[in-house]
């Protein structure tokens, strides 16, 4: 029996070689940590047998941190080399190799600290700054409990589908997207959108995965498989701008080896000139260029966090950079500047005898039997008003035109003017409807054979249209687009109501790339729409932004910010996070780099040892690395 087969038939004993293996992985956070310590207890035994006067043993222990250490780098960095990547590291193995070669260990043993502390700090600031969305990625719901037949069964998240009835118990968290099922229900958004208070949501309306019952326990009906559920594309989203490296951080990998041979040159070049070694060495220990290998990621990371905490997930690094560059914005009217359904903007009467909501009570009651987009949002607003529905009865309906039949023993027709006249009912729906706005649509409504009153339909601005474009301009949007497969007249209207820059109506998905790509030609450019006719133009544009994180939305997966709550509001707040990220990132980078650069200079002109320098050099790390978290404040 090979050993193979005894691992296989014994369990426990895989699972304690696989966590064996795991904790002794040279990324894995227990062996940064323990490779921190060894060097610790290293310095600090040498320096007491170096108190106890004696020196052969203080240099051993210093010899056998450095060697350790720098074992490890060694093997960090041929790995890095055969996968093409060449890192700022190979500074720290040079400095440490020339430190016992010149036999002087304890310069050496403080880089060692100094490497393993940085990789150990930057780890720690790292895990700090993914906060945010390693909460998002720690919420997934494993199982729920869904009817079957007179009872329930707890069943695996991946296996619900669509038209599933499943309970939702106060406290779970809420695995798939889904419509309410029962008459209300309590949910806390915070982990999605940011916001702190919970809603309170009727039947029917709909639920986000990954959302928490903070109320009594609801019914949800399924609308969506788990895989393409809210939350899962959020975790894969997440995921993504977690393994994603920033610009700024490829530019520290780019400009390594100029850095490596500058370093080089200078080190070379103060030993020939003093004929002392030890000022190359001193060079080379405060030449470590971790400001720029550190600091930088940990700023755009806290930001990226930063970002996720008010609800607005940027994708990567790179994203957060371009974010803070953009001065154009590219906007969709429907469902990012308006409301994104019809509603009724005004009831005009006929007959003195009805009054508004009665109209609509009879319009909405008729509609009930049919499914076209405008008799929808007839019912929808008669609901909302609280008003009472009856029963049609004899409904003949022309697919695009209008629909007929009876309600509370009056004969109803509902549709378009034209269709209205064409029953015989009198009056002039036309004459009723008159002026109005550009883009109203016009329900006429005969009763009795008679018209009694037009209801003007429209796809209205959304209330907080006027403060979030103020907000973006304040931010450093300094030109607005507006670019819209709607009638022109209606897109000028908005347009001219908001006080944009541009507008253009009637635009194809091929026309808003077209927009896009002229606009780059001037500045940087965000593109922000919400629907799949969007997704070329938020592709073809610097940043495309979506407007929520639908599972299975082509928008969503084109941007590279998707708000996860449909406040256009909040993504003015992340580009002042992402202008305060970009600055503390280059802030931490030139003030790090820069001082680095002023002590090589002192180090080669003979003014700072090598075991100052190496103390000098983790001041100047940790200095920086602090000031980098800074991105995380509000």
């Amino acid at each position: 029996m090979d050993a193979s087969h005894c691992l296989m038939r014994t369990p426990k004993l895989g699972r304690l070689s696989t966590l064996t293996a795991s904790l002794l992985s040279t990324g894995t956070p227990f062996f940064r940590t323990a490779v921190s310590v060894f060097a610790l207890l290293t310095l600090v035994f040498g320096l007491a047998a170096f108190s106890a006067h004696s020196v052969g043993s203080a240099h051993a222990f210093w010899s056998t941190g450095t060697g350790a250490v720098l074992l490890i780098l060694g093997v960090e960095i041929i790995t890095s080399l055969v996968r093409g990547r060449f890192g700022l590291d190979i500074v720290a193995g040079l400095s440490m190799s020339a430190a016992l070669a010149f036999d002087q260990p304890l310069a050496g043993n403080i880089v060692a600290l100094m490497y393993a502390g940085g990789q150990q700090l930057e780890a720690f600031a790292e895990g700090r700054a993914r906060r945010e969305m390693t909460a998002l990625l720690g919420r997934v719901s494993r199982t729920a409990m869904r009817y079957a037949g007179a009872g329930l069964e707890e069943v695996e998240s991946a296996q619900l589908m669509p038209g599933d009835r499943i309970l939702i118990r106060r406290g779970e968290v809420v695995p798939v997207d889904g419509r309410l099922a029962g008459e209300q229900a309590s949910l806390d958004l915070s982990a999605l959108t940011g916001e702190p208070m919970p809603i309170n949501l009727g039947r029917e309306d709909e639920v986000l995965s990954g959302s928490t019952s903070v109320g009594v326990a609801f019914d949800l009906r399924v609308t969506r498989p788990a895989a393409e559920s809210t939350y899962a594309n959020i975790v894969r989203l997440v995921e993504g701008a977690q393994d994603s490296k920033a610009p700024m951080v490829r530019i520290a990998d780019r400009y390594a080896i100029w850095f490596l041979l500058a370093t080089v040159l200078l080190s070379a070049a103060a030993w020939w000139l003093s004929g002392d070694r030890l000022r190359a060495l001193a060079v080379l220990v405060v030449a470590t260029p971790c400001p720029l290998i550190l600091a930088v990621p940990v700023a755009v990371i806290s930001g990226v966090s930063r970002a996720a905490a008010l609800g607005v997930l940027v994708k990567n690094g790179g994203t957060l950079e371009m974010l803070a560059k953009v001065r154009t914005a590219i906007v969709d009217k429907t469902g990012t500047l308006t409301d994104g359904r019809a509603g009724v903007a005004e009831i005009r009467l006929a007959d003195a005898g009805i009054g508004a909501d009665e109209l609509l009570g009879l319009a909405a009651s008729l509609d009930q039997a049919s499914n076209h987009v405008s008799a929808e949002a007839l019912v929808r607003e008669a609901t909302e008003r609280a008003l009472p529905l009856s029963r049609p009865t004899g409904v003949v309906e022309t697919p695009g035109r209008g629909i007929e039949g009876q309600v509370n023993g009056r004969r109803l027709v509902v549709g378009g003017s034209d269709f209205v006249l064409s029953t015989g009912a009198s009056g002039d729906p036309r004459a009723l409807a008159g002026e109005r706005i550009p883009g109203t649509s016009v329900i006429a409504v005969a009763i009795d054979s008679a018209v009694a009153g037009v209801i003007l339909m429209s796809d209205t601005i959304r209330d907080d249209a006027a403060s979030t474009i103020a907000a973006l301009r304040q931010a450093g949007i300094r030109r607005f687009v507006l670019a819209s497969g709607d009638q022109p007249a209606t897109v000028e209207h908005i347009g001219n109501t908001l006080g944009l820059e541009a507008m253009h109506g009637a635009v194809s998905p091929s026309g808003k790339v077209e927009i896009v790509l002229d606009e780059r030609k001037t500045a940087a450019v965000m593109m922000i729409g919400d629907g799949v006719n969007d997704a070329p133009a938020l592709a073809a544009a610097d940043v495309g932004v979506a407007m929520g994180a639908r599972g299975a939305a082509a928008s969503s997966q084109a941007a590279d910010v998707v708000l996860l709550v449909d406040r256009l509001g909040r993504l003015a707040d992340a580009l002042v996070v992402a202008k305060r990220s970009r600055r503390i990132a280059l802030q931490s980078a030139f003030a790090g780099v820069g001082l680095s650069v002023v002590a090589m200079g002192i180090a080669a002109a003979g003014y700072l040892p090598p075991v100052e320098g190496a103390l000098l050099q983790e001041v100047i790390d940790v200095a920086v690395i602090l000031n980098a978290l800074r991105a995380l404040r509000g």
